[in-house]
């Protein structure tokens, strides 16, 4: 299946950020700066490419000269479904380190567990799953 790829242009803070989603979620990540690409329209140990392959595959980016960062209003990155539950409440729990908890991944009436937190880096998690059945 062909799905869209999370590619985040970040303020400066891309190194950082991507390294930090490792520690999470664990992976294999290259990062690449401007100066290992030639490009001059950034600082040259900046990051004009990182990837994280693994279980949650995730790419970024410093912003170049003139280039907006990450903003998100209305989107959530859905980890739903995406791992065991004692996973993604370890998941939950990391990314929530300096940021925000919006809801606490509990069960919710529906019958599934779910929650959303916002990463220190401003990155709207969904995270959940479905009750186990026999």
């Amino acid at each position: 299946m062909i799905a869209p790829q999370i590619y985040v242009t970040f303020p400066g803070t891309a190194r950082e950020a991507l390294c930090f989603y490792a520690a999470v979620f664990g992976g294999e990540l290259s990062l690449h700066t401007y100066e290992d690409f030639g490009r001059t329209d950034g600082p040259p140990h900046a990051i004009a490419h990182g990837v994280l392959k693994g279980a949650v595959a995730l790419m970024g980016s410093d912003a170049a000269a003139g280039e907006n960062s990450v903003r998100s209003e209305g989107v959530r990155l859905s980890l739903l479904g995406a791992a065991e539950p004692g996973v993604l409440h370890e998941w939950f729990d990391k990314l929530a380190v300096g940021g925000r908890v919006v809801d606490d991944l509990a069960p919710k009436p529906w019958g599934a567990s779910d929650g959303q937190v916002v990463d220190r880096f401003g990155l709207h998690w969904l995270i959940g799953y479905e009750p186990e059945t026999d």
